[in-house]
C-alpha cells in the first residue's frame, strides 16, 4: 500500500500563530486552523481533532460496510458522525474521547448480527487500531429498516 501524505505550514508563535493544512489529493489545499478553531469557536478554520474525527468516521465505516459484505449483507447507506472531545487540564491537552454514531441500512440482517458487525469494525478498522491510546471510544450503532 502507499503511503499517504498531508503537510502543515505554519507561521506565527503559539496562540498568535497560523497554520494550513494540506493533503497530496488536495482535498485540503492550505486549509486554515489555529488556536481559535482549535480551542475556542473560531469556524474559519480546522482542527486536529475534526479531522481525526473525520478520518475515523471514514475508516470504521469503510471497515462496516466490508465486514457486513464478507457476511452476506450488503450496506445500502451508512451514516457516521464521530465527536472527539479534547480534554483541557492541569496536565495539558489530551484526547480522551471518541463517540461514533453509525446509522445504517442492511437489508435482511437481524439486530444482533448488525450490532456484531458494528462493533468489530470498531475494534478492527485500522484508525481504532491506531487510536488505542484513547481512553474511552463508544458506539451507537442504529439499524434501519
Amino acid at each position: 500500500m502507499p503511503e499517504k501524505k498531508a503537510s502543515v505550514h505554519w507561521e506565527g508563535q503559539g496562540k498568535k500563530g497560523v497554520g494550513q493544512i494540506s493533503t497530496e489529493t488536495d482535498a485540503l489545499k492550505a486549509y486554515p486552523y489555529g488556536f481559535g478553531s482549535r480551542f475556542e469557536d473560531d469556524r474559519k478554520g480546522t482542527n486536529p481533532e475534526e479531522l481525526l474525527g473525520a478520518a475515523h468516521a471514514a475508516c470504521f465505516t469503510m471497515a462496516f460496510s466490508f465486514a457486513a459484505d464478507k457476511a452476506g449483507f450488503a450496506t445500502e447507506v451508512v451514516d457516521t458522525k464521530a465527536r472527539v472531545r479534547l480534554k483541557v487540564d492541569g496536565a495539558g491537552p489530551e484526547i480522551d474521547r471518541i463517540e461514533l454514531e453509525l446509522q445504517a441500512k442492511v437489508p435482511g440482517i437481524d439486530e444482533a448480527k448488525f450490532q456484531e458487525l458494528a462493533q468489530g469494525a470498531k475494534r478492527d478498522c485500522p484508525l481504532s487500531k491506531a487510536l488505542k491510546g484513547v481512553p474511552e471510544i463508544n458506539l451507537v450503532a442504529t439499524l434501519i429498516q
